[in-house]
């Protein structure tokens, strides 16, 4: 993969990607392995927005993994009009998703997409970005650096995972570096806050006029969280500051909209369950193995993909765990 002047990362051919495949994209397309069904997807989102508030709507993801039935299409996207134009709040999977979204934002508010905010690095939140101007992309710089070194691996487990829905992707780099603070558009004032915890920068959008917060991944609701590049303390922090602001509506990156803040509640119920279980089974001296097979909640039967997500984020914490907390063997006394 190679970055232009404009900052375009091209990915690889197909045939070229197998021999490239780097550590987390390998990881990751493994852990999907599974899912590789051999099935024949027609090739459009046929996106549908749900009204969020006058001028604003959602497109909701799919409770599911990443698989070729879906086209990657997992994540929650929001749709704000302004008297200066429409704003998008993540651009999806592939470049035919980002098509589609353009083409939908245009439709519902009669104007052009204006600003296309990216919440964080992964992938099933920016590679639509290529449908929209690099100029008009906005993201914090550590969501910018986040795609710069990784979105090598995060293509070709794309590329694997969703198959022709990735045809001619490539990931634009936003222009545009985003801060915490204001920014007005047009009749709109958006507030910006940049956070951490999901990933090492993430960034959640509140919408002053309507009291709607577009939480990104920082928020999942009834859909098991993940933790790939997770910082867990941060990640808490994070939710508490969020659960200051005055909403009237939440819309979590995965899982429906509320009009509570359920979603950082269910949110932080979920990480703290991690941190005990899965620091449990550890500190029993359970391997890896044995830690993912340890028994979940009640309430999490009605989390979507919970023993999924439990088992992945037990592959992430316990690295992180015996990093921490066994001794070094070179500095022992």
């Amino acid at each position: 993969m190679s970055s232009d002047r404009n900052g375009v990362i091209r990915p690889w051919p197909l045939v070229d990607r197998r021999a490239f495949i780097g550590a987390a994209g390998l990881a990751g397309a493994l852990s999907f392995w599974p899912m590789f069904a051999a099935v024949s997807a027609p090739l459009r989102y046929n996106l549908k927005p749900v009204e969020l508030a006058p001028g604003a709507w959602m497109l909701v993801g799919a409770d599911e993994a990443i698989t070729r039935a879906n086209g990657g299409a997992i994540a929650n996207i929001t749709i704000l009009d302004t008297s200066e134009g429409a704003v998008v709040i993540d651009t999806g999977p592939s470049r035919r998703y980002g098509e589609e979204l353009n083409s939908l934002a245009r439709q519902l508010t009669g104007k052009p997409v204006v600003r296309a905010l990216l919440t964080h690095f992964h992938p099933d939140h920016v590679f639509g970005c290529q449908s929209f101007g690099a100029d008009t992309l906005a993201a914090p710089k550590g969501v910018i650096d986040g795609l710069k070194q990784s979105g090598e691996d995060f293509a070709t487990a794309m590329y694997y995972l969703a198959g022709d829905w990735m045809r001619g992707t490539e990931l634009v780099l936003p222009q545009m570096i985003v801060e915490s603070g204001h920014e007005d558009i047009g009749d709109r004032r958006l507030r910006y806050l940049v956070l951490e915890g999901h990933t090492d920068s993430d960034l959640a959008v509140f919408d002053e006029r309507s009291g709607i917060l577009i939480a990104g991944d920082l928020a999942f609701l009834n859909r098991a969280p993940t933790t790939p590049h997770a910082d867990l303390p941060a990640w808490h922090r994070s939710l508490a500051k969020l659960s200051e602001l005055p909403i009237s509506k939440l819309v979590p990156g995965h899982g429906p909209a509320e009009t509570t803040p359920l979603a950082l509640r269910q949110t932080e119920q979920w990480l703290r369950m991690l941190e005990e279980r899965v620091g449990n089974a550890f500190e029993r001296g359970l391997s890896m193995t044995e830690s993912m097979d340890e028994p979940l909640p009640a309430w999490t039967e009605k989390i979507a993909l919970a023993r999924y997500e439990y088992e992945r984020s037990v592959m992430h914490l316990f690295p992180k765990l015996e990093a921490d907390r066994w001794p070094r063997v070179d500095q022992s006394n």
